[in-house]
């Protein structure tokens, strides 16, 4: 199953979204520190209710720690951008790919531009200039565990 990595967040309300999320759609949620808060911030409890301890959440150092994992494990580094070359619905998504989002207030630095195997872009109108980490993040993961057949089963 595919799993979202956030690149040094720093709203914790949609870390906390994102925590949600993953806890319900049941999939790994890394964190690239430095964060620009603590897990325990009021902000983040709230947008994350109770789901913490419902999440699978992978907490890497800095981005060279996460580099040094990911290249380890062989597996693809999609990065969601405002600079993307393939349109989020015309991209394949692999069930062990890394999609990131990058901060909220600067994106991702240059060598994590390069690192990617794929700059996805959500189509969106012309005139906007992005759309909210949270709701990117939902947007992407939809798509990605659609394609993978990686959903949980429904509860019935």
């Amino acid at each position: 199953m595919p799993d979202l990595v956030l690149f040094q967040p720093d709203i914790p309300g949609n870390t906390g979204t994102l925590i949600r999320l993953a806890a319900c759609l049941d999939f790994n949620l890394h964190i690239i520190e430095p964060a620009g808060f603590r897990l325990d911030d009021i902000n983040l409890k709230r947008a994350g209710m109770d789901y913490l301890e419902l999440t699978k959440l992978v907490r890497h150092d800095d981005w060279t720690c996460f580099e040094e994992w990911r290249r380890d494990k062989s597996r693809r580094l999609m990065l969601l951008t405002t600079r993307g070359s393939v349109d989020l619905y015309e991209t394949e998504f692999k069930p062990d790919d890394l999609i990131m989002l990058g901060r909220e207030s600067s994106g991702v630095p240059e060598p994590v531009h390069i690192a990617a195997n794929c700059s996805v872009l959500i189509p969106m109108h012309n005139d906007a200039r992005s759309i909210n980490m949270a709701l990117s993040g939902a947007l992407v993961m939809g798509e990605a565990l659609r394609q993978t057949r990686s959903f949980p089963p429904a509860a019935r």
